[in-house]
Protein backbone atom coordinates (compact mmCIF):
# COMPACT_ATOMS: atom_id res chain seq x y z
CA UNK A 1 0.00 0.00 0.00
CA UNK A 2 1.35 3.68 -0.76
CA UNK A 3 2.54 5.82 2.17
CA UNK A 4 2.39 9.42 2.58
CA UNK A 5 6.15 10.51 2.42
CA UNK A 6 7.48 14.09 1.80
CA UNK A 7 10.66 14.41 -0.68
CA UNK A 8 12.04 17.44 -1.89
CA UNK A 9 11.16 17.53 -5.59
CA UNK A 10 11.45 20.89 -7.46
CA UNK A 11 8.31 20.18 -7.72
CA UNK A 12 7.38 20.13 -4.51
CA UNK A 13 9.31 22.77 -3.22
CA UNK A 14 7.63 25.20 -5.49
CA UNK A 15 4.37 24.02 -4.28
CA UNK A 16 5.58 24.81 -0.70
CA UNK A 17 7.06 27.74 -1.56
CA UNK A 18 4.16 29.05 -3.02
CA UNK A 19 1.73 27.77 0.03
CA UNK A 20 -0.57 25.13 -2.38
CA UNK A 21 -1.65 22.73 -0.24
CA UNK A 22 -1.20 19.03 -1.19
CA UNK A 23 0.36 15.68 -0.51
CA UNK A 24 3.55 13.58 -1.78
CA UNK A 25 2.51 9.56 -1.82
CA UNK A 26 4.95 7.20 -3.11
CA UNK A 27 4.29 4.26 -5.38
CA UNK A 28 6.72 1.24 -6.40
CA UNK A 29 7.74 2.03 -10.00
CA UNK A 30 9.59 -0.50 -12.07
CA UNK A 31 10.14 -0.43 -15.83
CA UNK A 32 7.68 -3.48 -16.35
CA UNK A 33 5.06 -1.13 -13.95
CA UNK A 34 5.13 2.42 -15.34
CA UNK A 35 2.07 3.33 -16.42
CA UNK A 36 -0.97 5.39 -15.07
CA UNK A 37 -3.02 1.95 -14.58
CA UNK A 38 0.16 0.92 -12.54
CA UNK A 39 0.47 4.13 -9.71
CA UNK A 40 -3.20 3.88 -9.47
CA UNK A 41 -3.37 0.28 -8.59
CA UNK A 42 -0.29 0.28 -6.18
CA UNK A 43 -2.44 4.06 -4.71
CA UNK A 44 -5.62 2.43 -4.60
CA UNK A 45 -7.25 5.32 -6.69
CA UNK A 46 -9.00 5.19 -10.05
CA UNK A 47 -6.95 5.63 -13.25
CA UNK A 48 -8.69 8.68 -14.37
CA UNK A 49 -7.41 10.28 -11.01
CA UNK A 50 -3.96 9.66 -12.09
CA UNK A 51 -2.88 12.56 -14.70
CA UNK A 52 0.13 12.49 -17.08
CA UNK A 53 2.27 14.85 -17.77
CA UNK A 54 3.08 14.78 -21.19
CA UNK A 55 5.59 17.38 -23.62
CA UNK A 56 4.73 18.00 -27.19
CA UNK A 57 6.24 20.86 -29.62
CA UNK A 58 4.01 23.02 -31.72
CA UNK A 59 5.57 24.14 -35.30
CA UNK A 60 4.77 27.85 -33.98
CA UNK A 61 5.03 27.50 -30.10
CA UNK A 62 7.36 25.06 -29.53
CA UNK A 63 7.52 23.18 -26.38
CA UNK A 64 4.15 22.88 -24.95
CA UNK A 65 2.78 20.68 -21.65
CA UNK A 66 0.15 18.69 -21.92
CA UNK A 67 -2.01 17.29 -18.24
CA UNK A 68 -4.61 14.22 -18.80
CA UNK A 69 -6.10 11.63 -17.25
CA UNK A 70 -4.14 8.22 -17.33
CA UNK A 71 -7.22 6.37 -19.21
CA UNK A 72 -7.04 9.04 -21.95
CA UNK A 73 -4.65 9.75 -24.49
CA UNK A 74 -3.61 13.25 -25.42
CA UNK A 75 -5.22 14.39 -28.99
CA UNK A 76 -2.82 16.11 -30.81
CA UNK A 77 -5.06 17.75 -33.09
CA UNK A 78 -6.63 19.19 -30.48
CA UNK A 79 -4.26 20.45 -28.11
CA UNK A 80 -2.36 22.04 -31.83
CA UNK A 81 -5.88 23.69 -32.10
CA UNK A 82 -5.73 25.05 -28.60
CA UNK A 83 -2.31 26.14 -28.56
CA UNK A 84 -2.34 27.92 -31.55
CA UNK A 85 0.12 25.67 -33.63
CA UNK A 86 -0.73 24.26 -36.97
CA UNK A 87 1.20 20.87 -36.38
CA UNK A 88 1.75 19.63 -33.15
CA UNK A 89 4.31 16.33 -32.44
CA UNK A 90 5.52 14.57 -29.16
CA UNK A 91 8.47 15.78 -27.81
CA UNK A 92 11.61 12.89 -28.32
CA UNK A 93 12.58 11.64 -25.17
CA UNK A 94 16.00 11.80 -25.45
CA UNK A 95 15.04 15.40 -25.38
CA UNK A 96 12.92 15.34 -22.48
CA UNK A 97 15.49 15.50 -19.50
CA UNK A 98 17.50 18.30 -21.14
CA UNK A 99 14.48 20.72 -21.69
CA UNK A 100 12.37 19.69 -18.84
CA UNK A 101 14.72 18.71 -16.16
CA UNK A 102 12.68 15.60 -15.55
CA UNK A 103 12.70 12.23 -16.64
CA UNK A 104 10.50 9.58 -18.68
CA UNK A 105 8.17 8.44 -15.88
CA UNK A 106 8.70 11.69 -13.12
CA UNK A 107 7.95 14.21 -15.25
CA UNK A 108 6.19 16.94 -13.06
CA UNK A 109 4.09 19.89 -14.49
CA UNK A 110 5.43 22.18 -12.10
CA UNK A 111 9.26 22.72 -11.06
CA UNK A 112 10.50 21.98 -14.92
CA UNK A 113 13.64 24.11 -16.47
CA UNK A 114 11.53 26.37 -17.79
CA UNK A 115 7.73 27.97 -17.80
CA UNK A 116 5.98 26.57 -20.97
CA UNK A 117 2.43 26.67 -22.19
CA UNK A 118 0.58 24.32 -19.99
CA UNK A 119 -3.02 23.21 -21.17
CA UNK A 120 -4.89 20.69 -18.26
CA UNK A 121 -7.32 18.22 -19.57
CA UNK A 122 -10.71 19.37 -19.13
CA UNK A 123 -12.02 16.36 -17.33
CA UNK A 124 -10.07 17.98 -14.42
CA UNK A 125 -11.38 21.42 -14.02
CA UNK A 126 -14.25 20.27 -11.74
CA UNK A 127 -12.20 17.98 -9.67
CA UNK A 128 -11.12 18.69 -6.40
CA UNK A 129 -8.06 17.52 -6.72
CA UNK A 130 -6.02 14.93 -8.46
CA UNK A 131 -2.83 13.24 -8.72
CA UNK A 132 0.33 13.81 -10.98
CA UNK A 133 3.85 13.31 -10.96
CA UNK A 134 5.63 14.71 -7.60
CA UNK A 135 8.81 15.13 -9.99
CA UNK A 136 9.82 11.75 -9.61
CA UNK A 137 9.36 8.07 -10.38
CA UNK A 138 6.98 6.62 -8.02
CA UNK A 139 6.00 9.55 -6.87
CA UNK A 140 2.96 11.63 -6.95
CA UNK A 141 1.47 14.46 -5.14
CA UNK A 142 -2.41 14.79 -4.73
CA UNK A 143 -3.42 19.00 -5.93
CA UNK A 144 -6.30 20.74 -6.85
CA UNK A 145 -6.03 21.24 -10.35
CA UNK A 146 -7.17 24.56 -10.31
CA UNK A 147 -4.74 26.24 -7.92
CA UNK A 148 -2.13 24.17 -10.09
CA UNK A 149 -3.24 25.52 -13.10
CA UNK A 150 -3.45 29.12 -11.64
CA UNK A 151 0.58 28.97 -10.53
CA UNK A 152 1.03 27.99 -14.20
CA UNK A 153 -0.77 30.18 -15.56
CA UNK A 154 -2.49 26.71 -17.38
CA UNK A 155 -5.70 26.52 -19.37
CA UNK A 156 -8.84 24.01 -19.34
CA UNK A 157 -9.46 22.52 -22.36
CA UNK A 158 -10.62 19.89 -24.82
CA UNK A 159 -7.40 17.55 -25.42
CA UNK A 160 -7.81 14.12 -25.12
CA UNK A 161 -9.27 11.07 -26.67
CA UNK A 162 -9.71 7.52 -25.55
Amino acid sequence: MAKKKTVKTNAVRMLEKKKIPFDVYEYAWSEEHMGAKDAAEDLGVEESEIYKTLVAVGNKTGPIVAVVPGNKELDLKKIAKVSHNKKVDMLPMKELEPLTGYIHGGCSPVGMKKQFPTYFAIEAKEMPDFRCSAGMRGLQMKVNPQLLADLLRGEFADITTE
